[in-house]
């Protein structure tokens, strides 16, 4: 029980030192579950909406680190073009599939 306290705590800091960073992490989190079941079931919604959070998540690290640069910018933006790109593609295959 000790373990879940520290870990509920942990979350709360998070959230109220840098909330922007914290949505974007429930964002990622939600994508990876939603992917995951897309992965499992093959229904359309799952993978649509995995996909929907991870466009939104790269979208919001870009500006956030455009509006205030992190001491890791690089890696990061990288990180957010190569999420926003794999995404737009699977959204790609989608739409060609139809």
């Amino acid at each position: 029980m000790r373990f879940w306290h520290f870990w509920l705590n942990s979350f709360i800091l998070a959230s109220q030192y840098n909330p922007p960073r914290f949505v974007e992490l429930l964002m990622l989190l939600l994508a990876i579950a939603m992917l995951a079941i897309a992965s499992i079931l093959p229904d359309r919604p799952y993978l649509i909406l995995g996909l929907s959070l991870v466009v939104g998540a790269s979208i919001s690290i870009l500006v956030r680190e455009a509006i205030a640069p992190s001491p890791q910018t690089r890696m990061t933006q990288l990180t957010a073009l190569l999420l926003l790109f794999i995404s737009l593609y699977g959204f790609a295959d989608l739409i060609y599939t139809l």
